[in-house]
């Protein structure tokens, strides 16, 4: 599953551009486990023309390469192991394992028979099942979901979800996690988990993209309806036995014979290694498999639906399968029919990436080329940039060199960089529940430069700093030295959003209430003058009694003052829990369950309790004024004690953080 790369939830930044040249003698001194290769094919690097040497793409010059790379990128990383294949041309090209499957044993992975976890690259699959439901009369892509499944999707928009939209990431649904990753040892129940987590939809389907989990897993939910097969054993049937992928499984827990097979997960090499990872709905997520499978599928898709002598799609079929479905502008990356565009180095590539809380999986497939490159990491690393992207960045300009055409900025490029400027907030959000506070802290901002490029601080370059983008036309703008494009234009409300290399998602401006930008300084404002009054307020009774001075207050004075004090302990007790445990549960998922959630609903008992007690200092605020007991710095006390509580009520409800909702 995509389960977000770096800044936490920021949910799924951007690829990045990172050429990398090692020198030999640093890389022998790398230590890493034997390297396991198969070479179905050999070749000899030939040379370009006189002006520029393009090595050719060849299982010799493709392990010399990577040799280059991947060892020290799982040293440097911590990363314990690594599985990659390449096809070219009809054939497994080159496939080899690099580092450890387990580190404490010294077991070396094996692109054979060394199996992963890709993650969200199984949807795929789940789409390639569809499909061939599809090309059998048996789903119509334009079909209402609810016409195939034995529960209702509740109405919303006036529009019904179709399978296109599930396809295409649009059918309008909120993100939703709960319960999506556990370390249980029960199989997971596909219909009962559906039923039971059905997220709220936030947008009209067919309008915006925002990567669905649930999405996915409905649509393989679907398969299994239609077909009369339980989804694991359809997938079993229809696509891995017939390819030939031995090693390949949607089940969990793994069928007996296949555990050898299972490479262990980290989160770093050096730590100890975690549990296999349950993913309830698993057509969204849940394969295990090797890199010589992956060629295998590779290999059908890139061929039209043919391996050999097998055919899993036919091959209109497959080249609808590869089609641009959905896109927000004909200049944009478009979502294909499961599978999502990649525009780099003058090609046209489709692929997929994949995340759990340890795999780190990418597929792409160059159609024209007839390449498709899989790998996959069973460590998350160190870094904020993914060593997938550095690695695919590196082979498409090692194999592919490409540079963009020249552009010259319009004249109106400042006025422009200052009109997209402002706080986004991205489509792939919860709206029902606490997690909306996600979307608060995971804000985008687009900030105008001097010379007129901006800056998005969601999209890092490889030094982890915010990328520089130029305009090139009206509301496009390039990534400045690299090939990236982000185009801005208004959604169908009229707010600008900025649509992304990836299609599957989009961010869009926030107004004043939502924009953390704002908020968050704030909130921050404050919670310290609430702190700084606890502290205080401890110091000047400590002081008093030290001297032996009483103040003089009256019973009512004496009430709001403690009564102020102790709604300031609860917001800070509410906010600070509230933080800390959905900080904890983005690197524990499994925490996202009926087990985790009833600490969640005690924090929000706690704000509850401190909301309403914020109508005793806005009482407090307004006696103080009235009275003429206080002077003037007790009045501006007090108003800067109801000011602190206005701020953290926006945070509050801003982020709905006292939604108590069972499903997230």
């Amino acid at each position: 599953m995509n389960i977000l790369e770096t800044k936490t939830m920021r949910i799924l930044t951007a690829l990045m551009i990172f050429g990398l040249t090692f020198p030999s003698l640093i890389l022998g001194q790398v230590p890493h486990a034997p390297n396991l290769s198969s070479k179905p094919d050999t070749g000899q690097t030939i040379s370009g023309t006189k002006e520029q040497r393009v090595p050719e793409l060849t299982a010799a010059d493709a392990e010399a390469f990577l040799d280059g790379i991947l060892p020290l990128q799982l040293a440097r990383e911590d990363i314990a192991g690594a599985s990659i294949a390449i096809v070219k041309d009809g054939k497994l090209l080159f496939a080899k394992g690099y580092g450890y499957a387990d580190v404490k044993e010294k077991k070396a992975v094996s692109p054979q028979d060394t199996m992963f976890r890709p993650g969200s690259v199984s949807k795929l699959f789940t789409w390639t099942a569809v499909m061939q439901m599809v090309e059998q009369g048996k789903i119509d892509l334009d079909r209402d979901v609810n016409e195939y499944i034995d529960y209702k999707i509740p109405e919303a928009f006036g529009k019904p979800i179709t399978v296109k939209n599930l396809l295409t990431h649009t059918p309008g649904f909120e993100e939703q996690v709960k319960d999506l990753i556990s370390y249980s040892t029960e199989s997971p129940d596909l219909g009962q988990y559906l039923k039971t987590h059905i997220p709220q939809r936030i947008f009209p389907p067919g309008n915006v993209p925002a990567y669905s989990n649930y999405g996915a897993a409905l649509a393989g939910y679907i398969v299994e309806r239609v077909s009369g097969e339980p989804f694991n054993q359809y997938v079993e049937e229809h696509i891995f036995k017939p390819l030939g992928m031995k090693h390949s499984t949607f089940a969990q827990p793994l069928p007996a014979e296949l555990v050898p097979n299972m490479s262990n997960g980290y989160q770093l090499a050096s730590d100890k290694e975690l549990k296999f990872e349950n993913v309830a709905p698993f057509p969204a997520g849940s394969l295990s498999s090797t890199a010589d499978d992956m060629s295998r599928f590779m290999l059908a898709h890139l061929q039209d639906g043919q391996l050999g002598d097998v055919r899993i799609l036919k091959p209109e079929t497959a080249k609808l399968m590869h089609s641009a479905l959905f896109g927000l502008d004909p200049a944009a990356n478009a979502m294909a029919h499961g599978f999502y565009e990649e525009t780099r180095n003058g090609h046209r590539i489709i692929g997929h990436a994949g995340d759990t809380i340890c795999f780190h999986s990418d597929l792409h497939l160059i159609l024209d080329a007839g390449v498709g490159l899989f790998v996959s990491y069973n460590s998350g690393g160190r870094g904020q940039i993914s060593p997938r992207t550095i690695l695919w960045e590196a082979f498409l300009d090692r194999y592919f060199p490409y540079t963009p055409p020249a552009a010259v900025a319009p004249e109106s490029a400042k006025q422009d960089a200052a009109a997209v400027s402002g706080t986004y907030e991205v489509s792939r959000r919860s709206e029902s529940s606490f997690l909306k506070t996600f979307s608060l802290l995971g804000e985008a901002t687009v900030s105008p430069a001097e010379d007129g490029t901006i800056q998005v601080d969601a999209l890092l370059a490889p030094n982890g700093k915010p990328k520089h983008w130029q305009e090139i036309a009206p509301m496009t703008f390039r990534e400045v030295d690299g090939q990236d494009v982000i185009i801005f234009k208004p959604d169908d409300k009229g707010r600008m959003q900025v649509i992304i290399p990836f299609p599957f998602m989009t961010f869009t401006r926030v107004g004043l209430w939502g924009n953390s930008k704002v908020l968050l300084p704030v909130v921050g404002v404050s919670l310290f003058v609430m702190l700084l009054t606890l502290i205080l307020w401890f110091v000047a009774w400590f002081v008093r009694r030290h001297y032996g001075n009483r103040l003089d207050l009256t019973r009512l004075e004496w009430w709001l003052r403690l009564i102020v004090r102790v709604v300031f302990a609860l917001a800070l007790i509410f906010l600070g829990s509230m933080v800390g445990l959905i900080v904890y549960a983005t690197s524990h998922l499994d925490f996202l369950s009926d087990s985790g959630i009833k600490w969640f609903q005690l924090a929000q008992v706690i704000g509850v309790v401190a909301t309403i007690g914020t109508l005793a200092v806005f009482f407090n605020a307004g006696h103080a004024w009235m009275s003429k007991r206080y002077r003037i710095w007790g009045k501006l006390q007090a108003t800067i004690f109801a000011l602190a509580c206005l701020g953290f009520l926006w945070f509050v409800f801003a982020g709905h953080l006292l939604y108590f909702n069972s499903n997230f």
